[in-house]
Formats: structure tokens, C-alpha cells, sequence
């Protein structure tokens, strides 16, 4: 990730969180240069990505501003995004429901995903997230126990990317996501209140840690009107 998008991932995270809310003014360029250590074209290919997203606009002789709207596709979520919910929505809004929490040993997909032997241990995980006490996403999760240490329950009702960072001191490089439709699965209708002909949306991913290690793969199901995805494809003029 560039330097110009690691500002604005910051900002746009500072927007969310109602630190910047709808209708403020963003700090001045010399400021932000200030505070991200950066030059003033760093800080407008930044402010270039977020005004694309719908984020801010300019108003000349008066500096940049959070849109009025800025907060109304907060479900949309960046295909660049993926330490978790918790982080996107806040902890005041995301809840978690432990479905199944076990320890077993891997399939042949879960084998090749995390590179790991057919002997090496991984937790399987199903949870159900709720935003603001309603059913979001269900996740399956697979996690290696020779990488992540210590899981247990009381972890899973909260942010598990906490935990991996926080007390762990895992750092996680980034990810490889694919998305696809499908058809609602027993799960689905059951935790997701999917109907038989609901289609769902799929985010199958994994995750690796700095050193290359892929420490989660996981598949995140949707019910296809509560969640979509973004892609900004901004490009060197």
C-alpha cells in the first residue's frame, strides 16, 4: 500500500468513526503534511481517492469537507479492506455468536489455502456476526494452531484480529479475495434468514501474516442485500 493510501485509509477510518463527521472541515494540506510526515501531492492523491469514493469535496477558497452522505454506504466495503468488522463498524456495533469453535485436522482445500500438512492442526470456526444486534454475515474461519496461539471462546465474541495483533503481535501484509453468488445453505436460512431463493454472496479469502504466512482462511457469506463491495482503481497520471 502506497503512502498516499495509507492516508487515506486513515482518514476514511476517521470519517467512520465519527472523528471527521458529515459536513466538517478536513484539516489543511500543510497540517496533514505535518501530522503524516508527507508532501502537500501525497496529501491530494489522498484527498483524489477519497473525493472519488464520495467521501469529501473541495469547496474553492475554503478547503476540503466530509460529504453530507458520507456515512450512508457504510456497508460498502473496500475489496482492500479485510482485518475484520470490528474495525469497519466499530465495537459499539458488531456483536458475535459463536456457532461451532473446534479443533480438527484439515481438508485438502483448507490444506492447500494455509499450506499446511494434512497433520497439522487447524480451530474451525463458525460465527455469525450481527450489526447492531441484526444478523450480518456468517463466517466459516480456518486457523492454524502452529500460527495462532491461545484462541479461545471469550476471543471469538470479540475481534479475533485484536487479539492476533495485540497479543500476538502478528502483522498481517494482506490478502487474496474472491467473491462469488451463490445459493443459500442450510446455515444461510437458518442464522442469515435467507429464503430458499435468496441469493448469497460469498468473500472467500486468506490472510497472511508480514513473514508470508497465511494465518486464516476463511468464507464469509452475505445475504445479498446486506453488503457490497467497492474497488478504486486509481492510476499514476
Amino acid at each position: 500500500m502506497t503512502k498516499y493510501e495509507e492516508i487515506s485509509k486513515d482518514i476514511r477510518d476517521k470519517i467512520h468513526s465519527g472523528i471527521y463527521p458529515p459536513e466538517s472541515l478536513l484539516p489543511d494540506q500543510l497540517t496533514l503534511c505535518k501530522t503524516y510526515d508527507c508532501s502537500r501531492m501525497t496529501i491530494k492523491k489522498a484527498f483524489d481517492i477519497l473525493a472519488m469514493e464520495g467521501l469529501v469535496y473541495r469547496q474553492r477558497g475554503a478547503g476540503t469537507f466530509v460529504m453530507k452522505n458520507a456515512l450512508a454506504n457504510k456497508q460498502d466495503a473496500s475489496l482492500r479492506d479485510y482485518e475484520g468488522l470490528t474495525k469497519m463498524m466499530g465495537k459499539e456495533h458488531i456483536s458475535s455468536q459463536v456457532i461451532e469453535f473446534t479443533i480438527s485436522f484439515p481438508n485438502a482445500k483448507v490444506q492447500e489455502q494455509l499450506l499446511i500438512k494434512k497433520d497439522e492442526p487447524v480451530y474451525s470456526i463458525v460465527r455469525l456476526r450481527l450489526l447492531d444486534e441484526k444478523p450480518y454475515v456468517l463466517e466459516h474461519t480456518f486457523m492454524p494452531l502452529n500460527v495462532v496461539t491461545g484462541l479461545n471462546e471469550t476471543i471469538l465474541h470479540g475481534s479475533i484480529y485484536d487479539y492476533l495483533k495485540q497479543e500476538l503481535g502478528l502483522v498481517m501484509s494482506g490478502a487474496f479475495r474472491k467473491i462469488n453468488a451463490d445459493k443459500p445453505s442450510d446455515y444461510d436460512k437458518l442464522y442469515l434468514n435467507c429464503g430458499e431463493h435468496d441469493p448469497v454472496l460469498e468473500v472467500e479469502q486468506v490472510v497472511y501474516s508480514k513473514d508470508g504466512r497465511p494465518i486464516e482462511y476463511s468464507r464469509s457469506r452475505h445475504r445479498y442485500d446486506t453488503r457490497s463491495f467497492i474497488m478504486l482503481d486509481h492510476r499514476e497520471p
